[in-house]
């Protein structure tokens, strides 16, 4: 049976203080599939960084980088996910507080581009906190904690644990990563 991602390339945001199960369950999950995975962060002039997990502080080496990523690039993914934990937080710090982090202006770039479905889950919404006009109008949920924020980016919250609206998949907590996980697939091989 051929896998249902074969072809497919996911770009997973790192940083540390990652919920630890969700990350694994990522690592095996989309490849079991069939998928390409890339983790990707911010590498500071590094070949590569390791970052610790928030629970078990498990380490996790990732020496891709989305900053200085070309267009061409960018639209060879077919999805790219936003973990939970406090992943977006840490990606979202800029030396300069006038001007969005290199991760935000990476998502604004990948939200112009309707063909790459987005994945945020739990805390990841933090990250568009400089970009609500993408999410103004469109339906998500998320942690409890950012309902808030949700709403004064113009969301539509809506109280379930997965909500899918068009190029847009998002998960209530860190602890529906299977969930989400299962509805990004289904959404990339066409089942939803």
């Amino acid at each position: 049976m051929k896998p249902k991602l074969e072809g497919k390339k996911i770009g997973i945001l790192m940083e540390s203080d990652f919920y630890d199960p969700e990350i694994w369950y990522y690592k095996s999950r989309f490849p079991e599939e069939g998928a390409e995975v890339h983790f990707l962060s911010k590498l500071w002039g590094q070949p590569g960084l390791t970052f610790t997990g928030h629970e078990f502080h498990t380490p996790f080496y990732v020496n891709e980088a989305f900053t200085d990523m070309d267009d061409e690039t960018l639209r060879s993914f077919d999805a790219i996910i936003v973990p939970a934990g406090f992943v977006s937080d840490r990606l979202r710090y800029t030396p300069d507080v006038t001007q969005p982090s290199d991760a935000v202006q990476f998502l604004k770039r990948a939200f112009q581009e309707e063909k790459i479905l987005k994945g945020i889950i739990c805390h990841g919404l933090w990250l568009m906190a400089w970009a609500p006009e993408v999410m103004k109008g469109r339906k998500l949920t998320t942690h409890n904690n950012l309902y808030a924020d949700a709403i004064n980016m113009g969301a539509e919250y809506l109280d379930q644990d997965v909500v899918v609206d068009r190029d847009l998949v998002t998960g209530r907590t860190g602890g529906h990563h299977a969930q989400f996980a299962r509805t990004i697939i289904a959404r990339l091989a066409g089942e939803l």
